[in-house]
């Protein structure tokens, strides 16, 4: 989000960047100057990396979070790998990399990989019609705003000036959104149509999104919302198999991702899910987080848990430009297509209070691309051509592929998060010599 210089990572919420920054990160307001673009090749000062250490210390024993699982891999070695606090207040079970965590809009960066490597497999193409796959998709009208005289405002249903695509969905440009967040009268269309009711799949889900009106025309506006559990539902329809059936097969299985998952059921792994503390448990995503009831609706957009075993592979592959352990996910072809900014200059995407990517970014295949230094004084510190992304839930993602480096966060935290994921990068970029 573009508020001077905050560093939140895409995710939901955006009055939570209001929150007051902590003194750590206000300090460093002014110590993050020559932390934007190191050069090439720069090495991690222990000492600095102590302080990540003391602030999530803080964290936990003044309560404000009940643990977190940190880790910086930088040329394939761990330069840094610390867990705090517990799994939830009540067993005390210490945080591992066992633990297991809601990835929220993580998610989406999980969902974006195995969609592109179906395109990959030319299953699929970026400019694809929505509605080649999803019918109900070809009668969707925008939701316009009129005001009266008066000053009460309806919505007057228009007609598409072109297709909703795949690219738009993949770059959150379709014109669907959330109900959550915002009070645009399409956004209440969306909290009023109880979209989360009774038991659904996401055949059944993309039909509840088709029957509500499109907060823009495609392609005009980068809008955050269910774009992404649509892409899913076409995954299902040209794989002829289930979401996670999918990304099992494409991802999670070939990787050994083995606690990847849409919902925590059994007794042993219930025993590793994380909780936040119990004054921080609404997660502020319009509806209740059920992992630990099994649903048909497996959540494209948010409904992945994960731990850092798993997690540090993906974020590794990322790292790597689409290849593991020998095996190839991504060609470098497909890897080039997911990185490329869809949101930049000639666009013709629109940037509002709610372009979650930030200041300084735009937006590739499911993830956050850094393309310049933006705006602020001095600038969020990173270097050009960073992924990232992250969720409501506190987890998030930054790859480096200038500075061969990757660090995943991993914490249950949705009202600390923005502050915390801010003040992490910034001691992050501090601790590498310079």
């Amino acid at each position: 989000m573009h508020f001077g210089s905050c560093l939140s990572a895409p995710a939901f919420g955006a009055l939570l960047a209001l929150l007051a920054v902590s003194p750590v990160a206000a300090q460093g307001t002014f110590a993050s100057e020559g932390t934007f673009d190191i050069p090439p090749g720069a090495k991690f000062n222990p000492e600095k990396l102590a302080k990540i250490t003391a602030f999530f210390k803080n964290e936990v024993e003044t309560g404000k979070i009940s643990g977190a699982d940190v880790l910086i891999r930088q040329r394939g070695k761990d330069v840094y790998h610390e867990t705090f606090g517990v799994q939830d207040v009540v067993s005390k079970t210490p945080i591992s990399d066992k633990t297991i965590f809601r990835l929220s809009s993580l998610t989406k960066a999980i969902t974006s990989v195995v969609a592109v490597q179906l395109i990959q497999d030319g299953k699929m193409k970026l400019d694809d019609p929505v509605s080649k796959y999803i019918p109900s998709f070809a009668n969707m009208k925008v939701g316009v705003e009129k005001k009266a005289e008066d000053g009460t405002k309806t919505l007057e249903l228009v007609d598409l000036v072109r297709p909703i695509t795949i690219l738009d969905l993949m770059r959150h440009t379709s014109g669907i959104t959330y109900g959550f967040y915002g009070d645009s009268l399409v956004r209440k269309a969306y909290k009023d149509a109880n979209l989360y009711a009774g038991e659904f799949d996401l055949a059944e889900f993309a039909e509840r999104i088709a029957k509500l009106p499109l907060h823009n025309q495609p392609g005009a506006l980068w809008q955050y919302g269910h774009s992404t559990d649509i892409l899913a539902r076409i995954m299902e329809i040209v794989s002829g198999k289930s979401l996670l059936e999918i990304e099992k097969e494409k991802l999670l299985d070939p990787m050994g991702m083995v606690d990847t998952n849409f919902f925590v059921t059994e007794p042993e792994r219930l025993k590793r899910l994380a909780q936040p503390l119990p004054n921080d448990s609404n997660f502020r995503v319009g509806r209740e987080y059920r992992t630990e009831v099994r649903q048909k609706w497996e959540s494209a957009s948010g409904g992945m848990v994960s731990t850092m075993d798993d997690f540090s592979k993906f974020a590794q592959m990322l790292l790597n430009g689409g290849t593991y352990e020998g095996k190839t996910y991504l060609t470098p072809k497909t890897f080039e297509l997911m990185t490329t900014d869809y949101a930049g200059k000639g666009s013709g995407v629109e940037r509002d209070f709610f372009y979650f990517p930030g200041d300084g970014f735009g937006m590739g295949l499911g993830l956050a691309v850094r393309t310049d230094a933006g705006n602020a004084k001095p600038p969020p510190p990173g270097s050009l051509g960073e992924l990232k992304w992250d969720g409501a839930s506190g987890c998030y993602m930054v790859i480096d592929r200038k500075q061969e480096m990757f660090f995943v966060l991993l914490e249950q935290t949705p009202s600390e998060r923005q502050r915390v994921q801010r003040t992490l990068k910034l001691l992050v970029y501090e601790a590498l010599a310079h």
